[in-house]
């Protein structure tokens, strides 16, 4: 059996990063064409997620499923804290039948760390009623424009359960490259203990996985769109 071959270092000619801007402001609002992402406020959020998130198909990968509406409100409380931003998604407009101003879903900024210019995007859930479209890429672009492009961030992660290859899918679809696999990493609800599935994007890739994915993303407005006129 041969020997581990260590790695050469991709950038050896790497200079100094500064630190990333943190935190985000509180009154924070990302807008695309289809979806605003807004920080999230328990007491303003709580009911309107639980209602959009009531489906245990939502939480089969993500672990601590609310039961109540206070448990959707202790959620939101404990998903911002300083290394920890969670934001709210709202439909702009009619949308598959949602009317506009529609709560589908949430998603985090999550292990930040200002000091090395890197974060995660996690703790993503969406409704149902729009999955298989253009919110999760549009959502996605959302936020790591904001990530690279305001905070300065130099590198943004994303991790999935193992069992989760449609999330596999999706994020390689982003343009996040696959990272490798934590195993034995998290446990899930159940008491068993995940495998982790690791992707990033980081900020020499950003300019291209921006343009790719706002085509992909105009593409899948514009498909929306045309069904919704036929």
């Amino acid at each position: 059996m041969a020997g581990f071959v260590p790695r050469p270092d991709p950038r050896p000619a790497d200079t100094a990063w500064p630190e990333m801007s943190w935190p985000v402001p509180g009154d924070t609002v990302l807008r695309g064409r289809l979806v605003e992402l807004a920080t999230g406020d328990a007491e303003r959020d709580a009911a309107e997620l639980f209602t959009a998130l009531d489906d245990d198909a939502v939480w089969t990968h993500v672990a601590g499923r609310p039961r109540t509406i206070d448990d959707a409100a202790q959620r939101l409380r404990a998903a911002t804290r300083p290394t920890r931003q969670q934001w709210t998604m709202r439909t702009l407009h009619e949308h598959r039948g949602l009317p506009a101003g529609s709560v589908i879903g949430s998603t985090s900024l999550i292990d930040v760390q200002p000091e090395n210019a890197s974060l995660e995007i996690g703790s993503t859930t969406y409704a149902p009623a729009v999955w298989a479209g253009p919110v999760n890429p549009e959502t996605k672009l959302l936020l790591l424009g904001y990530a690279f492009d305001t905070l300065g961030a130099g590198r943004v992660q994303l991790k999935t359960d193992i069992r989760n290859t449609r999330s596999q899918r999706a994020i390689e679809r982003l343009g996040a490259r696959y990272e490798g696999v934590l195993r034995r990493h998290m446990r899930r609800d159940d008491g068993t203990v995940r495998d982790t599935v690791m992707f990033s994007i980081i900020a020499e890739e950003w300019p291209e996985v921006r343009s790719a994915l706002q085509k992909r993303v105009d593409a899948a407005v514009a498909a929306e769109q045309g069904s919704a006129l036929n």
